[in-house]
């Protein structure tokens, strides 16, 4: 380790002086830095300084460490800390910026963007690239280049005659002359009396300016004020026709301010409203009732097979519609139930060759769940899953339609923005319902670098409203059993509240590994299973209890109080009509819906018991008539196949069939004086004579009555869809402690002292070669002597690395040593040493 009364003079240096703690927090705050696991520092910080890792890392900033990182990438590289912090706060200071810096440069450091000590702060060179004003890429603070860039094209002569104007002795070179110009425009009485001196014309056109874009447009003979600007070199010609005002002109008239709001502190989440715990609660457990009925009801509507698969994949939007209606609620919405199923692994696609969706095995399985436990699996999969219901119908990148259960709708955010949502409205009071609007602002400004800005806000807006729909949320408060799904009984991180006032100045150190805004990580799958399973205790007592009755009525209706057990709703979802739902579902009895269940096996005698054993008030004697009359009738008429025929022992009934014109298109035929023939198929000829108000049978080949009950059908076991996740993920501790002893051995292998030799010096990262004579001698002679050496290694996979080893036996070709770098004793191939040098010193 470095020894940290040395400055460090590079980045791989400054990591090199740190602890294992803050490696392990720069690793799972930046995870893609550990895929694969570097070699040594040097390698992880190389790889720290890429174009994508730093991109990926400046976008997960929150906003004040960002506009912090935005401060050091105008200031002088490197800036002392005291310099930064007067761009934050500007002349005349500000308390809440200076009690904020500190927190926000730790982030910077524990990310690896900034290094050094505060007398010496340095942004990393790609994001001093990114972050840099330039005319490509403006920067975020609306400044333009110094006065020494501005100028790097300007003849020599020309700068002389600025340096005049402004009242400066004139010089013997451009660079003393840019550097006596730069002095004046820093110097705050310099320059206060120079604008002085200014007409109000002049001035109007550089407070246009200052505040960004610092670019304007003249003409070939610009007014006077103009002209007065460009000589004194307030304003830099930088193309033909364009001028720029300088930083430190800038930086001067914003009272040395880089950014014009700073916002060292996030929005605090207002509530909005607020409600009686129990209101919500209440509220949340009928809407998780509501849920776990609609989804039923989509499970049963393709129980026996749903919709076509697109030859894209996905639903098509008539069949969305057809949904729609059947579950009574609008598209979007539709589309959210059906996602919200396939994520909880209820449906899937069929696989066959007329490809299907149909529920899986796994729903048979959910169905016999008691109810609090179906909607916890459904809540943990809406929480976690990636697809995102609310792009259905929205166009993808090569304008296509996006389609519910199609591919497309993964967006790896989805799961942070839904957890960060829901944390925001786990801080509030309970009962407490924040609004929109001040959710929205709080996440943006704990993310304010995101590319996809206008999506991560819509995934908000979206779990809003998903959670309402779900009953994690009640009157837009967060339920009981929704904070107990977030595992939030407690805190989970021990970041202080960014809101706190934090350190006061540079003196107060902060540990590198200190962060900005506590931000809990999501829950690891054991510990939402956890979670969920809480949740689902919590909510059970607030869901009401299956009943096992119903109360009929004398107007061929049944009315069920609350939820049917699984038997008894199964049963009347045959021998009726669902009329109406919601707190109490309404059944309607029609001759069709008792032929239904006639048609499904039942007999009369069947159905008279089954109602007055699940009825709390007598059967009404209208039913009973019903029941009888379709029952009488029921059979009478047999359909079976010739194309297809009719028979019945009442030739009076066959010769009224003949004689009515609705017959016309089955085509009858009288074959005998109890059968008649058709050209229709037994199906259609079933449909028609029901239609004209009979009650036929179909039977088999055999004669048989043909019961037609519904055959579900289900496709293979399938599993869930994976979530797609938004870049690597996040390090367990265990990967995080092998990869750090991994990276400091190979680090103690790769700077280790090595004795001086003849050969000339070895590039960084190469592996040492010596001849396979040379290297026997090398390790027998360190055998006897004890002494560690340094060795290339090539593994049978052919990855190369540096070790430090201690040989301790050198026998038929292999060498056994205690290895530094892996920390235990090893046995290595002799020939798979590629060279080997002694280390200077112990």
């Amino acid at each position: 380790m470095s020894n940290p009364a040395v400055p460090p003079r590079s980045l791989a240096e400054a990591l090199r002086a740190r602890d294992d703690d803050s490696l392990a927090a720069l690793l799972r705050a930046r995870p893609d830095l550990i895929t694969p696991v570097p070699t040594d520092l040097t390698q992880l910080a190389t790889r720290a300084g890429t174009r994508a890792s730093v991109v990926r890392a400046l976008e997960r900033l929150d906003l004040f460490a960002l506009r912090t990182a935005e401060a050091l990438a105008v200031a002088a590289d490197p800036a002392p800390y005291g310099e930064l912090e007067r761009l934050l706060t500007g002349d005349a200071g500000d308390p809440a910026v200076s009690a904020a810096l500190p927190r926000a440069l730790g982030t910077l450091r524990e990310q690896a963007l900034v290094w050094g000590d505060d007398d010496r702060l340095r942004l990393v060179r790609t994001a001093r690239e990114l972050l840099a004003p330039s005319p490509q890429h403006p920067s975020p603070t609306g400044l333009g280049p110094t006065v020494q860039e501005a100028t790097a094209g300007m003849s020599p002569g020309r700068i002389q005659d600025i340096v005049t104007a402004a009242g400066l002795g004139s010089t013997h070179d451009a660079v003393s002359a840019v550097a006596s110009l730069t002095a004046l425009f820093t110097d705050r009485e310099g320059m206060s009396a120079l604008l002085a001196g200014l007409p109000e014309e002049s001035r109007e056109v550089l407070s246009r300016l200052v505040w960004g874009p610092p670019y304007g447009q003249v003409t070939a003979d610009p007014a006077s004020h103009l002209r007065r600007l460009l000589d004194l070199g307030l304003l830099v010609p930088t193309a033909p026709g364009t001028v720029v005002l300088p930083r430190e002109v800038a930086l001067h008239l914003r009272g040395g301010r880089a950014h014009r709001e700073v916002e060292p502190l996030p929005p605090a989440v207002e509530p909005a409203a607020t409600h009686r715990p129990q209101v919500v609660d209440a509220t949340a457990a009928g809407q998780a009732y509501t849920a776990l009925a609609t989804v039923e009801e989509l499970l049963k509507d393709w129980d026996e097979g749903g919709p076509a698969v697109l030859r894209a994949g996905g639903l098509s939007v008539r069949d969305l519609k057809r949904t729609a209606v059947a579950l009574d609620v609008s598209e979007p919405v539709a589309a959210f139930w059906v996602e919200l199923a396939y994520a909880a692994g209820l449906i899937a696609s069929d696989g066959e060759a007329d490809e299907r969706y149909a529920a899986t095995p796994a729903h048979d399985e959910w169905l016999e769940q008691p109810a609090a436990q179906r909607w916890a699996r459904l809540a943990e999969a809406w929480l976690t899953a990636t697809r995102t219901s609310g792009l259905v119908g929205g166009r993808d990148a090569k304008d296509r339609t996006l389609s519910a259960l199609g591919p497309g709708l993964d967006r790896g955010a989805a799961p942070e923005v839904r957890h960060r949502v829901l944390t925001l409205l786990a801080g509030l009071p309970e009962g407490a319902a924040p609004s929109a609007e001040s959710v929205l602002a709080r996440l943006r400004w704990e993310r304010p670098q995101r590319r996809e800005e206008d999506l991560r806000s819509r995934l908000a807006e979206w779990t809003l409203k998903e959670a309402e729909l779900l009953g994690v949320t009640g009157r837009g408060a967060l339920s009981g059993h929704g904070r107990a799904l977030l595992g939030a009984a407690a805190p989970r991180t021990p970041d202080a509240d960014p809101r706190t006032p934090g350190p006061q100045g540079p003196g107060d150190k902060l540990p590198v590994h200190h962060r900005a805004a506590a931000v809990p990580e999501p829950l690891s799958p054991v510990e939402q299973a956890t979670a969920s399973a809480a949740a689902a205790r919590l909510l059970a007592p607030l869901l009401p209890e299956p009943l096992d009755h119903v109360l009929l009525q004398a107007d061929l209706t049944a009315v069920a109080p609350g939820p049917l057990r699984r038997p008894l709703a199964d049963v009347l979802d045959v021998l009726a009509d669902v009329e109406s739902k919601g707190g109490a579902t309404v059944y309607r009895f029609t001759p069709g819906s008792v032929r239904r269940a006639l048609d499904a096996g039942q007999s009369a005698s069947d159905l008279h018991a089954f109602l007055a054993a699940h009825s709390r008030t007598p059967v009404p004697q209208p039913l009973t008539y019903l029941i009888d009359d379709v029952a009488r009738r029921h059979g009478h008429l047999r359909v079976g196949a010739a194309s297809a025929y009719v028979r019945c022992d009442d030739d009076a009934l066959l010769n009224e069939i003949l004689a009515d014109k609705r017959a016309a298109g089955l085509r009858l035929r009288r074959l005998a004086p109890t059968v008649l023939a058709a050209q229709a198929d037994p199906a259609s000829l079933l449909d028609g004579l029901r239609a004209m108000g009979f009650a036929p049978a179909a039977e088999s080949a055999e004669g048989d009555v043909l019961i037609t009950r519904a055959h579900a059908h289900r496709t293979p076991p399938r599993t869930a869809p994976e979530p797609v996740p938004d870049g690597p993920p996040v390090p367990d501790a265990t990967l995080l402690s092998a990869a750090i002893r991994a990276v400091r051995a190979g680090d103690l292998a790769s700077t280790a002292p090595r004795k001086p030799t003849d050969r000339p010096p070895l590039a960084t990262g190469e592996l040492p070669r010596t001849s396979s004579a040379e290297t026997l001698a090398t390790m027998q002679a360190a055998v006897l002597t004890g002494e560690a050496l340094w060795i290339g290694y090539v593994n049978a996979e052919g990855a190369a690395s540096q070790r430090v080893i201690a040989p301790v036996r050198v026998e038929g070709g292999f060498v056994t040593a205690y290895d530094h770098t892996a920390d235990e004793v090893r046995t290595y191939p002799l020939h798979r040493i590629t060279g080997v040098a002694e280390l200077a010193g112990d």
